[in-house]
């Protein structure tokens, strides 16, 4: 608003100036809402003695870690047979194998749409996943 450049909100093309204002107010009221209660609850929670955060957050933090390379290694073992089904179907781009796979409706770890560069990243992986006659390096299962 304070840019004074005019704008249309696609899902609601008949707000105007008042109406943007307005509902910004509004929003910006329940920000400072939220962040009030936040703070009470997490006082009365530290009054009841009730430790916040990690005691040992250096410790915690590598097995997360360790954790989600596990679940991203699981993933990768999973689909990599269904990539080399696609290249043995004839496609040899890594964007054409995104595109086979979102057709085929399979969605990435993270439940989104494929592109070239996830397609590496489950390839590198692989351990020692070669393509179009050069081996893509990386994180190796375990390591």
């Amino acid at each position: 608003m304070e840019s004074r450049v005019d704008f249309v909100a696609v899902d609601f093309p008949q707000a105007n100036k008042l109406t943007i204002h307005i509902l910004a107010a509004v929003a910006e009221h329940e920000r400072e809402m939220i962040s009030e209660r936040t703070r009470a609850a997490l006082g009365a929670a530290r009054a009841r003695g009730v430790k916040l955060g990690s005691p040992a957050p250096w410790r915690g933090s590598p097995i997360g870690a360790a954790a989600t390379r596990a679940r991203a290694d699981a993933f990768a073992r999973n689909v990599l047979p269904i990539i080399r089904e696609v290249r043995g179907a004839g496609v040899t781009s890594l964007s054409g194998v995104a595109r086979a796979l979102n057709a085929r409706g399979v969605k990435t770890a993270r439940g989104r749409v494929w592109e070239a560069t996830t397609v590496r990243n489950v390839l590198r992986r692989g351990d020692g996943v070669e393509w179009n006659g050069a081996v893509l390096a990386g994180h190796r299962p375990g390591g």
